[in-house]
């Protein structure tokens, strides 16, 4: 059972920074990926960062410059640097964990925190 646990969020000015951590437990398989989705109201989940076991990095174009993802893998947590707020990044927050298996079949593992809110006040 692989759990993940998040923390960090709340409210903030624009212009402001906020730092997520997200905490995983079980049974964790070493070659992984680690992200942060978010999820705005009335709007669909989208990707903001992610980060694999290796140190590869990927962003979305409207965080870039601003937020700055990295892992502990020692300590299966990934955090999520969050500076130059803007109230348009206000949303949950939800930390997600992947990896494939290969052998002896073929399988993805695929798990999500609970959410964190982050709310950006203009």
């Amino acid at each position: 059972q692989v759990q993940l646990v998040e923390s960090g969020g709340g409210l903030v000015q624009a212009g402001g920074s906020l730092r997520l951590s997200c905490a995983a437990s079980g049974s964790i398989f070493s070659i992984n990926t680690m992200a942060w989705y978010r999820q705005a109201p009335g709007k669909q989940r989208e990707l903001v960062a992610r980060i694999i076991s290796g140190g590869t990095t990927n962003y979305a174009d409207s965080v870039k410059g601003r937020f700055s993802i990295s892992r502990d893998n020692g300590k299966n947590t990934v955090y999520l640097q969050m500076n130059s707020l803007k109230p348009e990044d206000t949303a949950v927050y939800y930390c997600n964990l992947r990896w494939v298996r290969v052998l002896p079949s073929r399988r993805e593992y695929d798990y999500w925190g609970q959410g964190t809110q982050v709310t950006v006040s203009s």
